[in-house]
């Protein structure tokens, strides 16, 4: 399976701002962004200029990505699932990939970063509606109850509002799909729609 394994940091720079994907490094003095605010590679420093319409809608693609720790193929496949979901195109996008297993745990505050809660779901820790689930992926749906072996207290104090953390079983669950104003996440999903549309 190809995966991403060079450094995390040198992806946030590349952005140019902070992705989370090294859970508390990423808040504290240490993060790259605040140490080197500049674009890796040689030409770092002086590299500066116009900004095409292309390169944005890229650059967006690219940071969508990075974001949640997806490959080209499966965020295109991403995109072409929620073109033919009725709504918002953008929208839907944002909100399938809000739906993943792995984004749901680490929005619950049950990993300190994605690449965590993947760790966590590869270990068969995870149980969605009492069946043991070990893909990242999985398209977690309204009212699913997910549980993690070994956490009792709550996860988070700042759970989104389309969570709900059940106290009597350790348990969250997934109320609805999460609107545009509650994604957390500084995309302009309209920029990946207009690349996927050239």
């Amino acid at each position: 399976m190809a995966r991403y394994t060079g450094p995390s940091c040198k992806l946030c720079r590349r952005e140019g701002v902070k992705l989370y994907l090294k859970g508390s490094r990423c808040t504290s003095d240490k993060c790259a962004i605040v140490k080197r605010n500049f674009v890796p590679g040689q030409h770092g420093k002086g590299r500066k200029g116009f900004a095409s319409d292309y390169q944005k809608q890229l650059r967006e693609k690219q940071k969508a990505k990075r974001i949640y720790g997806l490959l080209e193929g499966q965020f295109r496949r991403y995109y072409a699932e929620a073109s033919r979901v009725q709504g918002i195109t953008g929208q839907v996008l944002l909100q399938m990939l809000e739906a993943r297993l792995d984004n749901v745990l680490y929005q619950a505050g049950m990993a300190s970063s994605r690449a965590h809660a993947r760790k966590m779901i590869g270990a068969n820790k995870v149980t969605v509606n009492g069946k043991k689930v070990n893909i990242p992926s999985f398209g977690v749906s309204s009212k699913d109850i997910i549980k993690v072996a070994g956490i009792e207290s709550t996860p988070s104090e700042t759970i989104p509002e389309w969570l709900t953390w059940n106290g009597k079983d350790s348990s969250i669950v997934l109320e609805r799909l999460p609107e545009r104003e509650e994604i957390k996440s500084e995309l302009n999903e309209q920029l990946i729609v207009e690349y996927y549309s050239r």
